[in-house]
């Protein structure tokens, strides 16, 4: 795992799981390390820009702790400030949660270590618009999308980000799409509708099996975001929870094959897992 650095905050509200009983393991082992080393060997083509962006709208309060752990560790948005603090630091960092006391807690945390930080309170679909507004025109921008499920996933969402000069690393939410795809084709539920709109007509999705459908989902969502823009990286690595299912796959999306390459280096490990989704 990551080096661990002392809470800037320790009187502050910190990220303990669903249940309270502490994060699983792979949100520092897989999804904070990826964040840290995609920045970390990409920090000279950011030294380029005058103007570099962090955009966390599901930060959470900036801390975590591990279940089985006595201790806390950064929470993501944390992460990438430190990332690039020593080559080419963030000139402005954004983020965001549904609850007001969390994003603050962020916000304070980042704002300790010196960190140009402004926080937005409210879902992601609602904050993201506002965040934009704050961006200077000629700024690089990184995007760290982690919501806890697909529902928050909102294509609108990516839209909204696609008029930025973004890269963007995106957690997907494989669990939630494996268990509740079948009932999603019931048109009375509309949980996934806003994450790929279309996808009960795509021809695609209405070939393949049930078995099946999950993947061509993703596939057909995969394609949505390329349709704004983007290339996807090849290297999509599965994200398993403590007990080897797998609960996430993250996807990064970029405009040109530096980022993409440099993200398909940092997320080729040795031993990666069985990959459901396919290419």
């Amino acid at each position: 795992m990551q080096h661990v650095h002392p809470d800037p905050c320790p009187d502050l509200i910190v990220e303990r799981g669903p249940h309270d009983e502490g994060v699983g393991a792979w949100v520092p082992e897989q999804k904070h390390r990826l964040v840290r080393e995609y920045l970390t060997a990409s920090r000279h083509a950011w030294k380029k820009w005058p103007q570099r962006v962090l955009i966390d709208p599901f930060g959470g309060p900036g801390r975590i702790q591990v279940k089985g752990e006595s201790f806390t560790r950064d929470g993501g948005s944390v992460v990438a400030y430190r990332a690039l603090l020593d080559t080419a630091p963030f000139t402005s960092i954004l983020v965001g949660d549904i609850e007001g006391a969390r994003a603050e807690a962020c916000e304070q945390r980042l704002r300790t270590l010196g960190a140009p930080v402004q926080a937005f309170t409210g879902p992601a679909l609602a904050t993201v618009p506002q965040i934009i507004t704050t961006i200077p025109k000629n700024a690089l921008c990184f995007a760290y999308l982690d919501p806890y499920n697909l529902e928050l996933l909102s294509f609108d969402i990516l839209k909204s980000l696609a008029k930025l000069r973004v890269d963007l690393a995106i957690n997907f939410s494989t669990m939630d799409l494996q268990r509740n795809m079948e009932f999603e084709f019931d048109p009375k539920r509309a949980r996934f509708d806003s994450t790929a709109p279309g996808w009960r007509e795509s021809p695609a999705i209405r070939a393949v099996s049930k078995s099946n459908a999950p993947a061509a989902f993703f596939r057909y969502w995969r394609d949505l975001v390329v349709g704004l823009g983007f290339t996807h990286s090849r290297e999509m690595p599965l994200v398993p929870n403590d007990r080897g299912h797998t609960i996430y796959r993250m996807v990064f999306f970029a405009r040109h094959d530096l980022p993409n390459r440099i993200w398909d280096d940092v997320a080729r490990g040795p031993n990666r897992p069985l990959d459901l989704f396919g290419d």
